[in-house]
């Protein structure tokens, strides 16, 4: 039969009914998932070094046969495997301390290319950083190999990256023919990206290193615009499905609020609040996220927005993560709303049953117009009388479900999202492209910088000095750890296990534990407890990450700080430096990843951080749980691709704007697209 893009791979020549069981476990089941599996690395063999003129001292690439192999033991009991390389110009050894097992991969007679060091050990040695088998004893010669950028797979168990190279190799002209390129009108000749057939030859088999790049980026403008098609049809729903509550300026709390406040606003206050009323001032919902470090003021402006609400005689509701920061939350707003005549209502999961019923009246009735709680909020129980404004604080920590249930309690409120997570503009664009966007990057007059320093472990005792005086003083202190209970498979110090030692050395200190094994209950009776004093220093795991404030806390500890990312680091740097003293955040790391170390502590701006994790660990850590509708992004780099996320929006919300759907006859085969590879995709453009 003719071969199609959905045809199963089983029917590739090679691949047959064991190796599609293999491919379906990676995601491969037609032949459209092969030829869009592509390398996830390459080796250069265009810099490939003659063995004889690798020198000691030198970082090489070098290509050879495997000419002789074993397992050497030493005196300390270390397994060294060695293997002799040779090519036309002489004769190399291999060695990779403790990796015996690679006797049993590497054998005689294979091409195998290696690149590391070299090194003098009873002559020139080479110690591979990584080595790829390129050809089996029988598979050919090297000079077939040379001046090649040989492409790495991803592979898995039953099926090697070669075996995988060769597949894509033997049928990649067939798999091209097959190749429609939907987009090529959309793409902006400025990108300088490929046609799609030449892209995909040129991931596959590149003649160099720059034309993989280069069709990398247009697999990845591809990509962007797909998603960015779906958010911005997603947008487009949630804005036009149903018309949103047009609010008016009325300006008599929201002017009374801004005179009372013992604070200047700042220039990004007023600005986020300005972009804010004219979103909740227009006739189409409003759909915000609010993003800026923590101790920027989200909750004043996002107080702003729901006294605004308030004014039209809308109810405005605030939800919390957890009870903690609900009470905290509801606390701040008090003390604002005093000399306004407003008492905020609070609903809590831990209420008994008659207060919820008492309080659950008040709301459906209409006499309480600020609401503050958690997920009480959305049960079925809970009923409003008529909802204007949802502010939804650390967003991330509720699913999509949880957020509409409680959206949806109203007919069509405006929406709020509040983010302490900065993450830099590319990212923000593509993860919440169907949301508007403000940014907080300055701080309130007055917070004080927390000092970050470096310290190894063999300056513990001066640290708990440190600690012991500040606690002396009056002041409270966190210690965070990486993992819980200490593990055979990693050396880690664990929060449980330095618990006990802290209660030891820094006795009579009042020292507790927290961790997200712990009951819900249990733990924030204990963080209650540091709040409130009792407790002088808390052992804690990243479960404080999103934390309630304490200002009285001046020193955060981070132990194993080379196992956070940057981002994630700032988060618990900021459960400190929330009063008037003095806060310090140490890192005690003993190896390895001094520098990114040293470029963290030298900044306290969280979206340049932000910048730094994404170039550093990609966008994994910082997407955090957002679900971007089942779209996976397999090509993009964020750290560089900023041209094509904005030039991917752009197009995408022009034609969104004038065929939200995808029915003119130019979008159609867009749509059959997103519909085919996107499941999320196929449920948006249902509708309409």
């Amino acid at each position: 039969m003719p071969l199609r893009l959905d045809t199963s791979v089983q029917y590739l020549k090679g691949v047959g009914p064991r190796r599609a069981e293999i491919f379906a476990r990676m995601g491969i089941r037609t032949v459209e998932d092969l030829l869009y599996h592509i390398p996830h690395r390459y080796l250069d063999a265009t810099n490939v070094t003659p063995i004889a003129r690798a020198d000691v001292g030198r970082e090489v690439t070098l290509i050879g046969r495997v000419v002789s192999k074993g397992v050497l033991p030493t005196r300390r009991r270390l397994r060294i495997f060695r293997a002799v390389m040779r090519d036309a110009s002489g004769l190399i050894e291999c060695a990779w301390p403790g990796q015996a097992f690679l006797d049993r991969t590497i054998k005689e007679g294979q091409l195998l290319l290696v690149s590391g060091p070299v090194k003098y050990y009873h002559g020139r040695q080479i110690v591979p950083r990584e080595q790829i088998v390129l050809a089996g004893p029988d598979d050919g010669d090297e000079d077939t190999i040379m001046g090649l950028v040989l492409p790495v797979y991803p592979a898995s168990e039953g099926l090697s990256h070669r075996q995988i190279r060769r597949l894509i190799h033997d049928h990649l002209d067939e798999m091209l023919l097959l190749v429609q390129d939907v987009a090529q009108v959309i793409v902006p000749p400025a990108l300088r990206v490929p046609p799609l057939r030449d892209a995909l030859e040129a991931v596959h088999r590149p003649d160099t290193a720059a034309a993989a790049e280069a069709g990398r980026r247009r697999l990845a403008f591809d990509e962007l615009f797909d998603l960015q098609l779906v958010v911005a049809r997603a947008r487009h729903l949630a804005k036009h499905a149903a018309k949103g509550m047009q609010h008016e300026i009325k300006r008599a709390l929201t002017t009374q609020l801004k005179n009372t406040l013992p604070f200047e606003l700042t220039a990004g206050q007023r600005q986020c609040i300005r972009e804010i009323t004219a979103d909740m001032t227009s006739p189409e919902r409003m759909h915000r996220l609010l993003m800026g470090d923590v101790g920027s003021g989200k909750t004043i402006v996002a107080l702003f927005a729901m006294l605004l609400a308030v004014e039209n005689d809308s109810q405005a509701v605030f939800m919390a993560p957890t009870e903690l920061l609900a009470e905290q939350h509801a606390a701040t707003l008090s003390e604002l709303l005093v000399p306004l005549g407003i008492v905020p209502e609070l609903l809590l999961g831990r209420f008994s049953a008659s207060e919820k019923k008492t309080v659950r009246g008040r709301i459906s009735a209409g006499g309480s117009r600020v609401i503050v709680g958690t997920h009480a909020l959305f049960q079925e129980q809970t009923r409003f009388h008529r909802l204007g404004l949802v502010v939804i604080d650390e967003q991330h920590r509720f699913g999509v479900e949880q957020r509409a249930a409680l959206i949806e309690k109203g007919e069509t409120p405006d929406v709020l999202l509040l983010s302490a997570t900065p993450i830099p503009r590319t990212l923000a664009l593509t993860l919440y492209g169907d949301l508007d966007i403000s940014a907080l990057k300055e701080k309130p007059a007055g917070r004080r910088e927390v000092k970050t320093t470096v310290r190894s472990s063999k300056s513990r005792k001066s640290i708990y000095q440190f600690v012991r005086k500040h606690c002396d003083e009056g002041r409270q202190v966190y210690v965070v750890y990486p993992v819980i209970e200490e593990s055979e498979k990693v050396d880690l110090k664990a929060a449980t296990t330095m618990w006990e030692q802290l209660k030891i050395d820094l006795d009579p200190l009042v020292v507790g534990l927290v961790h997200g094994k712990l009951k819900t209950a249990e733990r924030e009776a204990t963080m209650r407890a540091f709040r409130d004093g009792e407790i002088q220093v808390l052992v804690a795991t990243t479960v404080i990450e999103v934390g309630i404030d304490v200002p009285n806390a001046t020193i955060m500890i981070i132990e194993h700080p080379e196992r956070f990312g940057l981002a994630q680091m700032h988060q618990l740097r900021g459960r400190v430096g929330r009063g008037a003293d003095e806060s310090h955040c140490i890192l005690v790391a003993d190896q390895g990843a001094r520098t990114r170390l040293a470029q963290f502590a030298k900044t306290t701006d969280g979206f340049r951080i932000a910048q730094l994790d994404l170039e550093e660990r990609g966008m994994g850590q910082l997407a955090g749980a957002r679900q971007s509708g089942g779209i996976t992004l397999r090509y993009t780099d964020f750290a560089k691709d900023d041209r094509l996320i904005v030039a991917a929006r752009k197009a995408a919300l022009g034609i969104i704007e004038n065929d939200p759907a995808l029915q003119q006859k130019e979008h159609r085969d867009l749509r059959k697209r997103i519909e085919r590879r996107y499941e999320r995709g196929m449920e948006l453009f249902r509708v309409g």
